[in-house]
């Protein structure tokens, strides 16, 4: 009989159930409580009267754990410096989308070598998620694979789906059942309309497939997770954190029924790509949220090292601290940036 089924598989790799990994990997009683007053502190600031920026920093992805490691130690110092007007929450991204083929992020490949050890990669990000954690740092990651919530959900107080996979039905059923605020970017042409219907389809019921913590094939309904909001990222068109953007928006939100709690993304089309650009629109967003609260935070790309790297290249040969993904601002750039934003914003919390 001709074959008709896995004409295209080359090879199986058993993966560990999500509960036999997070029982390897088990957090601690402090580190669930953390994760649940983080997430709460979170869904104040986005729909509640909490007049803090809600700050996303950290490194575009997450490919040497000693830099991340640095990274967070210093940002958890920071963090502590200005919570009066800030809450900042570390980017610990695991996984990355590619336009065509690429890098897919330390769970899809942890050796950076195209051996794509899964198994590793899985136990590599929840090891150093509650590292984060146990810092007193707040996480954030964008899910991207459905599976992947299973493994690391219950160490991540905010995601993001970001604005390839907003337009699909598989993530927004996702985030109807997650556990955690979440920001839908907009799509990449700069439309609002995909993100507005993924905000409201995820805060709905939905019934699909999935699998459940011991890893067997489940019809999973879900009761919708209400504390989805909207990502500003700009577009194929440009940028879109203008105040007319952000009133667009607003206006956009509103007539949706939807509560205007809007994100900007300093980087990606907002940064025309340019990492170097990313403090001046931060600035910008900082300038609006003075006087408009629907604006309640950003988005920012940030490592020790300022720019990139190129890669594939021998692991070796990498640069300490510098994206092998999207391009950043330095460790030195963030703080002073961070730091004048919070004086900026003085006059709210002082009045």
């Amino acid at each position: 009989m001709k074959k008709v089924t896995d004409i295209n598989i080359s090879s199986k790799t058993l993966l560990p159930s999500p509960i036999a990994l997070c029982e390897e990997i088990p957090k601690t009683e402090a580190a669930g409580k953390f994760v649940a007053e983080s997430r709460e502190a979170i869904h104040k600031i986005i729909f509640g009267n909490d007049r803090r920026q809600l700050v996303v920093v950290g490194p575009c992805s997450i490919h040497d754990l000693k830099a991340g490691r640095e990274y967070a130690q210093k940002l958890a110092v920071l963090a502590e410096e200005v919570k009066d007007g800030m809450r900042l929450v570390m980017r610990v991204y695991f996984e990355k989308p590619r336009t065509t083929v690429g890098w897919k992020g330390l769970i899809m490949d942890p050796n950076l070598d195209g051996t794509s050890d899964i198994p590793q990669g899985l136990h590599i990000a929840r090891r150093f998620l509650r590292e984060v954690i146990e810092l007193g740092v707040p996480t954030a990651t964008e899910l991207l694979d459905p599976i992947t919530p299973q493994y690391i959900a219950d160490l991540v107080c905010w995601s993001a789906i970001g604005a390839r996979t907003t337009e699909s039905q598989t993530h927004r059923q996702m985030a109807s059942g997650l556990s955690m605020p979440l920001g839908f970017k907009n799509g990449t042409d700069g439309g609002l309309g995909v993100a507005i219907n993924a905000i409201k389809a995820a805060s709905q019921p939905q019934t699909f497939l999935g699998i459940d913590n011991e890893g067997k094939a489940n019809a999973l309904t879900t009761n919708g997770n209400p504390n989805c909001h909207i990502v500003l990222r700009g577009g194929s068109k440009g940028p879109n954190y203008s105040a007319g953007d952000v009133l667009n928006t607003r206006e956009k939100l509103e007539s949706a029924g939807l509560t205007p709690a809007i994100m900007i993304d300093c980087s990606h089309a907002n940064s025309s790509k340019d990492p170097a650009r990313q403090p001046a629109v931060f600035q910008e967003l900082i300038k609006q949220s003075l006087t408009d609260t629907s604006i309640i935070g950003a988005m920012v790309e940030s490592n020790l090292h300022h720019g990139s790297q190129t890669f594939p290249q021998p692991v070796e040969a990498l640069q300490y601290g510098v994206s092998i993904t999207d391009g950043c601002i330095d460790w030195a750039t963030t703080e002073s940036m961070i730091r004048e934003a919070y004086q900026s914003l003085a006059p709210v919390f002082e009045a």
